[in-house]
């Protein structure tokens, strides 16, 4: 068997490559042959040997599989599902972000109307303070008319009208 490891194989993990050497009566027999330090053991599925073929399959046609269309609209169709189930799940939160942040700059935009009407307000005090009117008359010769320059105009009298309509 190709596919099993070396240890499973009758084969042994270390190939003797050199003689094996004549024992002596002088020498004593070792119980487990020396082996030689210089020789490589064998790798791990050394023995296996694979070959490749060049196969041509050029004139080969696929035939087509009536099944795949209908499989593949279907899964168009629960993608489009899944993509509006999950904008339907998804927006309602993102609108109320959304408002959230708009409403937060509404508020941030009427206080500020607010402070620049107080200003408005405490400027329009200003300019219409008594004080400063008198004193811009005065810088303008502006002053309260006698007696004798005053001309009562009274639409009461017959006889005295101050302007006609003609029609």
């Amino acid at each position: 068997m190709a596919t099993l490891p070396a240890f499973l194989t009758s084969r042994p993990l270390f190939k003797r490559t050199a003689a094996p050497r004549p024992e002596t009566a002088a020498q004593p027999r070792e119980l487990r042959p020396r082996r030689d330090p210089y020789v490589l053991r064998s790798l791990p599925q050394d023995h296996v040997f694979f070959f490749s073929k060049k196969i041509d399959n050029s004139r080969l046609v696929r035939e087509p599989d009536p099944q795949a269309k209908s499989a593949c609209w279907s899964a168009i169709g629960m993608a489009s599902i899944a993509v509006v189930a999950l904008a339907c799940v998804l927006v309602p939160g993102a609108m109320t972000t959304i408002s959230g942040y708009r409403l937060e700059s509404l508020r941030a935009e009427q206080r500020r109307l607010v402070d620049e009407h107080r200003a408005l307000d405490l400027q329009e005090a200003e300019l219409l303070s008594p004080e400063r009117l008198d004193r811009l008359a005065r810088a303008q010769n502006l002053v309260t008319p006698k007696s004798d320059q005053v001309f009562h105009l009274d639409g009461n009298k017959p006889g005295s009208t101050v302007a006609m309509v003609k029609q």
